[in-house]
């Protein structure tokens, strides 16, 4: 059956595509954060451990909101790790990281992710698609706030 939501195919295809690569950004940074609960060691263990707990169950959730968003605009959403290797932005670390390593890698994720949501908007509002800027707007907030959560555990004392 067709979809006749406002928003014509083309408009939709090219949403969905930049979404892709936002639910392959995010699925990415949530690995990586997983990856650094189970992994980070030092005096910042517990805390960081809990931090990156909650950030990738976070992160879980949102995956499957730009997922539920790609099938809404009627297209396929990308979901093996071949797919989120060619259409992330973010770089995956090495080895384990030290835990001031962790959080610096962290912090570029959160801010490519935003700058990925960002540059949807254009074409969001071109095509008027008002529930899919909703959910980048939440986003981009959730990011810049973790990010800047992170980069205070940076700062002197």
């Amino acid at each position: 059956m067709d979809i006749d939501i406002g928003i014509n195919k083309k408009e939709r295809a090219k949403i969905a595509e930049g979404l892709s690569r936002l639910l392959a950004d995010s699925y990415t940074l949530y690995l990586t954060t997983h990856n650094f609960h189970w992994n980070v060691t030092g005096p910042m263990f517990n805390t960081l451990h809990l931090m990156f707990e909650t950030q990738y169950n976070e992160l879980a959730l949102a995956v499957d909101l730009i997922a539920e968003r790609i099938r809404a605009l009627g297209f396929p959403a990308p979901g093996t790790y071949a797919e989120f290797s060619a259409l992330t932005s973010l770089k995956e670390p090495k080895g384990v990281p030290t835990a001031e390593e962790m959080i610096r890698h962290l912090v570029l994720g959160q801010e490519a992710v935003v700058k990925t949501a960002r540059s949807l908007f254009p074409l969001v509002d071109k095509a008027a698609d008002e529930p899919t800027a909703d959910l980048l707007t939440q986003r981009m907030q959730v990011h810049e706030k973790t990010a800047w959560m992170l980069r205070s555990l940076l700062e002197p004392q």
